[in-house]
């Protein structure tokens, strides 16, 4: 199964990499809202209540890479709708292959883009004047945590296109995305959210990953927010597996 794995997440990072249409959400976007905000808000660092750090941009790091890292998950849902319009689904339906493997597939690839984009932002903000107070470990809790919320994102998008079966509609599921973000801590502070968009954000899974990505860029790596930031995408990334296989037994009995 693993060669089967393997050779269908190189064919889904090249489709990837064919398509800027796939790529290019996932930095413009991201890159726009972090520009507006930290242009805009920088001065909020000096609310009451504000955690401490050198500059807003530092802040907002973590809310640009979770916002990222939904939209591939949106990105890849996509990419999978269009394999099953364009017939390539059922071509490995009939193949003699695991069919986990289709799954799984898709699923290392997002695992891999996720890591290029939490790199990526990292350099970019240390190239805007960020600083990574956690340093070098800093930088790997970032990563695992982000990788692991960046499979969980694929898998939902994937479920979504497993039983959509055409683009248009996981399309449709972005601006539901940016909702749910938008009342998460991903940013600002949650102390400082008014009602109730802060009851909210106490029970958004996304506060808590945006806490665990942002904890080691802005202070030395601390074992609550890393821990909780772990517990939310693993918890993502196991229940969003688990209804892309189901999602995708489905697509079986169907067929």
């Amino acid at each position: 199964m693993t060669r089967v794995v393997l050779a269908l997440t190189r064919r889904s990072l090249r489709g990837s990499l064919r398509r800027p249409q796939f790529l290019a959400p996932l930095v413009i976007f991201p890159m726009l809202f972090l520009a507006v905000n930290v242009g805009g808000l920088t001065e909020t660092t000096s609310l009451e209540g504000f955690p401490a750090v050198r500059g807003f941009l530092d802040f907002q790091l973590a809310g640009a890479l979770t916002q990222s890292l939904l939209i591939s998950g949106v990105t890849t849902g996509i990419a999978s709708a269009l394999e099953i319009e364009g017939g390539f689904f059922d071509r490995l339906v009939a193949s003699p292959i695991p069919r986990v493997a289709i799954v799984l597939g898709r699923l290392v690839a997002t695992g891999l883009l996720a890591g290029v984009q939490v790199l990526f932002f990292l350099g970019l903000g240390l190239l805007f004047g960020a600083e990574i107070v956690g340093g070098v470990p800093g930088v790997l809790v970032v990563l695992a945590i982000g990788v692991l919320a960046g499979i969980g994102f694929g898998a939902i998008g994937q479920a979504i296109a497993l039983r959509a079966r055409n683009a248009s509609t996981v399309q449709g599921i972005f601006p539901l995305v940016l909702v749910v973000l938008f009342v998460s801590s991903a940013f600002f502070p949650r102390a400082l959210l008014s009602a109730p968009a802060d009851s909210i954000a106490r029970f958004n899974p996304l506060s808590y990953l945006a806490d665990g990505l942002r904890d080691p860029i802005i202070s030395t790596v601390s074992l609550a927010p890393v821990l909780e930031g772990f517990a939310a995408a693993a918890g993502i990334a196991a229940v969003a597996m688990a209804l892309s296989v189901l999602a995708l037994r489905g697509r079986l009995r169907e067929a």
